[in-house]
């Protein structure tokens, strides 16, 4: 069996990778310094998908100006036109290095999850896909809100990659993957996972 049909049931979910929350240059609130740490990881890991025929989801908060489509608890932070990963502003752009190509698919949430009020469960299962491979920030937020809810949808095998995902503190992250791991989520680091023939 060829790389590519082992891997054709399988897609990568790159959750947030914007500038808003992983370039100190843009000086944000939602800045998160373990998520620049991981960057090349990040990267690598898109690579070695593309490499191996796996269907790539970038994932993306994408806001309205007066943030009448986030989370009560952060509208706070829009006024005056001004707020994190607004439509069409810089801090909503992929970080530097990540590129969406056109084979690949763009989901914009408004939520923690990825599945939450959005049509990804319908595009994975209508393209065959039976595996989740998740990278990207942050664990205790979006990853581990998306991984949850993909167990609960009866994907096959959820696998978040702990060196291409991060948190406000080492901490934090083991904290996170420990819970993911009791729920049957697999945690290999990238070097490990890239030796999965």
């Amino acid at each position: 069996m060829g790389a590519a049909n082992k891997w054709s049931d399988t897609a990568m979910l790159v959750i947030d990778m914007q500038k808003e929350f992983v370039d100190p240059a843009m000086s944000s609130l939602a800045f998160l310094a373990g998520g620049e740490a991981i960057l090349p990881a990040v990267t690598q890991a898109v690579e070695l998908a593309r490499e191996r025929g796996i269907f790539v989801v970038w994932v993306v908060r994408e806001h309205d100006p007066d943030g009448r489509d986030v989370e009560l608890f952060r509208r706070r932070f829009y006024s005056g036109g001004k707020g994190p990963a607004m439509k069409g502003s810089q801090g909503a752009e992929m970080a530097d290095g990540l590129v969406i190509k056109e084979e690949d698919y763009k989901l914009v949430k408004t939520r923690f999850s990825s599945f939450f009020a959005t049509n990804l469960d319908s595009v994975l299962k209508t393209s065959g896909i039976k595996n989740l491979v998740v990278v990207g920030v942050q664990t205790p937020n979006c990853v581990r809100q998306t991984v949850f809810d993909a167990v609960a949808l009866d994907y096959e095998k959820v696998t978040v990659i702990v060196d291409a995902t991060a948190a406000a503190s080492p901490e934090i992250q083991m904290a996170n993957v420990r819970d993911m791991k009791n729920i049957g989520v697999e945690t290999p680091t990238l070097e490990d996972w890239s030796r999965q023939a």
